[in-house]
């Protein structure tokens, strides 16, 4: 009798989708709001394969494009990839720049003499932002990548226009909550490297230092914190000796070491001048995203979605999804840094499990807040990965969710609604829009939920199946 272990319902999110589509229009059910106008622009791997050799990591697959477009009731669907030097080389059966967990096709002789010219992928997979009316696909190498939001054309890498350096950067810049400027940082590895935090203009490509930090083992950050004040660098204990990128020939994230001893340090930068409040000891832990910070009197509140260890990192190869593996759970986690005292405190804000965070960003950006979105897992034990879509209310703990049977919701959009739409006042006036995975019929559905009850408005049917995706945005017909 087999005692093979069956693929689960959810390892259809981490195979290919090699097909681009243009839908004029997807079957509704439900009715979408009257003043829900723009597009979802999504970002996410969706090729894995490399002829014979495959990519090894969930975060390693070519970046495609998601649209789909609602305009008068109606909902239009497209996918496209983008068109890298990177794209191009794995869809001809080449693996010619390093990912995340993946290193090129070389040979022994050829690593000895290229060791010390790694050229950075441009395979800009996790996230979209604007670069005043020119949208950038965006990864951790500070290489973003513009295209067409209407037909998901790829127009080119965008330069930047100073002389800052630095080799990894997050895909999740921040605007200032009183400026509007991009705030991003960028580490550069050297045999003492730097934290380097800068700001950009909303219309332009050119980055202004506000001030840097040297650091001899850097910490792996998938993303930061801003409130109107700082700038905060949570330095997990997962770090690197720079060297050992150079000369191992690991992949990047196979050069990192765990060391829970350290701690994890706050490294609080004040967005005026750089100046650097202090760095603060807490315990140890890793996240990949922050909720959302905001100022408190002389502390700074600091919300993330918190992991024991990096484990995470590790369960997320792919050969560990497609078989189901048990994947370990974030909890949305409080840590108040006393800038005063230099305490840090640390409350869990509920114990219903929160990735993916988002928050009414428009209007909550470094401010105090009251709610954020995420996806969650039923199974507390992580076995039927992300399953659920969650809302937490940050001051109650109580939580709404929506799920359904065999379906795997990815980000949660917040879009608020109008101020001129009826009732549309409270932090939660809006809708989120997700893009599910349902693994009985084999295909994808955009679902769009009341933001404050968290009941089905709508969805949108697609053809196919959608691979499990990171993040996008919502953008109005109107920039």
């Amino acid at each position: 009798m087999s005692t093979a272990k069956s693929a689960p319902g959810f390892a259809a999110g981490f195979h290919g989708l090699h097909d681009e589509a243009t839908v004029e229009e997807l079957p509704v059910k439900g009715t979408l709001p009257d003043w829900l106008e723009g597009s979802l622009l999504r970002n996410g791997p969706a090729r894995y394969d490399a002829g014979e050799r495959s990519l090894r990591h969930w975060f390693d697959g070519q970046a495609m494009l998601h649209r789909f477009t609602i305009d008068g009731g109606r909902v239009s669907y497209a996918n496209r990839f983008l068109d890298t030097a990177a794209h191009r080389a794995v869809e001809s059966g080449t693996i010619a720049y390093p990912e995340f967990a993946t290193d090129p096709c070389r040979s022994l002789f050829a690593r000895f003499f290229t060791r010390f010219s790694r050229r950075p992928t441009l395979n800009a997979n996790v996230n979209i932002t604007r670069f005043g009316d020119r949208f950038v696909a965006l990864t951790e190498t500070p290489i973003p990548v513009a295209f067409d939001r209407d037909t998901l054309a790829t127009a080119g890498v965008v330069g930047y226009e100073d002389e800052l350096s630095g080799q990894l950067t997050t895909a999740h810049p921040h605007q200032d909550p009183t400026t509007g400027d991009l705030v991003n940082y960028l580490l550069h590895f050297s045999r003492t490297s730097e934290y380097r935090l800068y700001r950009q203009k909303p219309t332009g490509t050119a980055r202004e230092l506000i001030g840097s930090r040297r650091i001899a083992r850097p910490s792996y950050m998938h993303s930061f914190a801003i409130t109107r004040r700082y700038a905060v660098l949570a330095e997990f204990p997962l770090v690197v000796n720079p060297m050992s990128i150079v000369l191992s020939g690991r992949p990047f994230i196979e050069n990192y070491r765990w060391e829970p001893e350290r701690g994890t340090r706050f490294t609080v930068m004040d967005l005026r001048d750089g100046s650097v409040r202090g760095v603060y000891e807490g315990p140890a832990f890793f996240a990949f995203h922050h909720v959302n910070a905001f100022d408190d009197g002389d502390d700074i509140v600091l919300d993330m979605c918190s992991y024991e260890d990096a484990s995470i990192i590790d369960t997320l190869y792919l050969d560990r999804l497609r078989a189901g593996d048990a994947v370990p759970l974030a909890l949305p986690t409080r840590y108040r840094i006393g800038l005063g005292t230099g305490d840090v405190e640390v409350r869990r804000l509920s114990e219903e499990s929160l990735e993916l965070p988002r928050i009414a960003y428009e209007r909550h950006n470094g401010v105090d807040y009251r709610y954020t979105y995420g996806v969650g897992a039923r199974d507390r034990s992580g076995g039927d990965f992300l399953d659920q879509l969650v809302k937490v209310d940050v001051t109650t703990g109580h939580a709404l969710k929506w799920s359904e049977e065999g379906c795997y919701p990815g980000e949660p959009v917040f879009v608020a609604a109008p101020t001129a739409a009826p009732g549309a006042e409270g932090e939660d006036d809006g809708v989120v829009l997700s893009v599910v995975l349902d693994s009985v019929r084999g295909s994808s559905f955009l679902l769009v939920l009341d933001a404050r009850t968290y009941e089905v408005l709508a969805r949108a049917d697609v053809p196919h199946a959608i691979p499990f995706g990171f993040h996008g945005l919502f953008t109005r017909h109107t920039l």
